[in-house]
């Protein structure tokens, strides 16, 4: 059983797993607007969803975040007791989109953190699993935050800019719910790695814009975040790596192609077709990089990012990072030396997203 609200089922004992599936390697206006209540992103429009997932591209997806989640320090922290439960926190094209609720039993700072599962845009339930808990949200729950691990809208069947609109949405639904969980609405971060820490940055620099005429109370809630951190995050699908190099599902990113597979209604055939035009595709592009959203309202960001990364170069932090300075918005680099897409004792970082969050979400 599934609950639509705080009043989830309680799970005292995290349920078993596929591990790994999360970061690394390895609403739908034009396509979705017609099937779904979802707002779409401002810039874009779209887009329905096709095919099965190949099992090549889950393998790139998943396998680092496999890695990450079965490496960790010799002498971690343990995490602290907590409890978890799952909630709807939408519907699109009728399927529910879900989080978890992950909250510590003892300390409770007041704040919340999402954290976005993603890896290749592909995202799945099954990734919350212990390990992954323990990696990415063990720093965290210690420190008393709540955590909620967010699923979207998955690639193949959805593309980006059909995926930006369930990430607002989980951030309302939290700020309609936060007395429910105990968190302080003003109090709201977001962290994700990859495909995660793409989709965190667009959350930090642009998020959706409530509606206050809409009937539905979630929809009238703002989709801000109060601070965000990204591991090795895609910025600027446009300027890949060096200028002028297009990755909308080319070259490095080919792997991860129906990410990019934007299509639209054709109003004669009222069937979908795909985007083909180079002008549209760059224009929809630029919608979906965080690097052109940086203005003076975006969230203080922390950014982690290996040197040796070449399946997200980190010129992509880099570049980001440059805006954040221009518009005078706290930003910080870590660059990790000789890592690659994804390393070694990554929970060791989550000490600096803590430090990061514990400075920007001061009661």
């Amino acid at each position: 059983m599934i609950s639509q609200g705080p009043q989830a089922r309680v799970l005292l004992t995290p349920s078993p797993g596929t591990p790994g599936e999360g970061w690394g390697e390895g609403s739908s206006a034009a396509r979705g607007g017609l099937r779904s209540r979802q707002k779409p992103h401002p810039t874009l429009s779209r887009i329905t969803g096709r095919g099965k997932i190949i099992p090549i591209l889950l393998i790139l997806a998943l396998s680092c975040a496999h890695l990450l989640a079965q490496t960790k320090p010799a002498t971690a922290p343990s995490v602290p007791e907590y409890s978890r439960s799952e909630a709807i926190y939408g519907r699109k094209d009728g399927t529910a989109l879900t989080m978890d609720v992950i909250a510590p039993k003892a300390k409770h700072n007041g704040a919340g953190v999402i954290i976005v599962v993603s890896g290749g845009w592909f995202s799945s339930h099954d990734a919350i699993t212990p390990p992954f808990i323990e990696t990415f949200g063990g720093e965290l729950l210690r420190r008393g935050y709540t955590v909620f691990a967010v699923v979207h809208g998955s690639q193949p069947r959805y593309a980006i800019n059909e995926i930006l609109p369930d990430i607002s949405r989980s951030v309302r639904f939290i700020r309609a719910h936060a007395p429910e969980y105990e968190v302080d609405p003003k109090r709201i971060a977001i962290c994700g790695g990859s495909a995660g820490g793409h989709l965190s940055l667009m959350q930090a620099t642009s998020p959706i814009a409530a509606n206050p005429k809409s009937p539905d109370p979630v929809e009238r809630e703002s989709a801000s975040v109060e601070a965000a951190a990204a591991f090795f995050p895609p910025t600027d699908f446009l300027n890949y790596g060096k200028e002028g190099e297009n990755a909308l599902g080319r070259g490095a990113l080919a792997p991860f192609k129906a990410a990019f597979d934007f299509r639209e209604i054709d109003p004669k055939t009222k069937a979908f077709v795909q985007i083909t035009d180079e002008k549209r595709m760059e224009d929809i592009g630029r919608a979906i990089s965080p690097v052109y959203h940086v203005s003076t309202s975006s969230a203080p960001t922390l950014l982690i990012h290996g040197e040796a990364d070449t399946l997200v170069p980190i010129q992509q932090s880099q570049i980001f990072l440059a805006k954040m300075q221009e518009a005078k918005i706290p930003c910080k680099l870590i660059p990790k030396p000789a890592a690659g897409h994804g390393w070694a004792n990554m929970q060791g970082d989550m000490s600096a997203v803590g430090d990061w969050f514990d400075e920007h979400l001061r009661p």
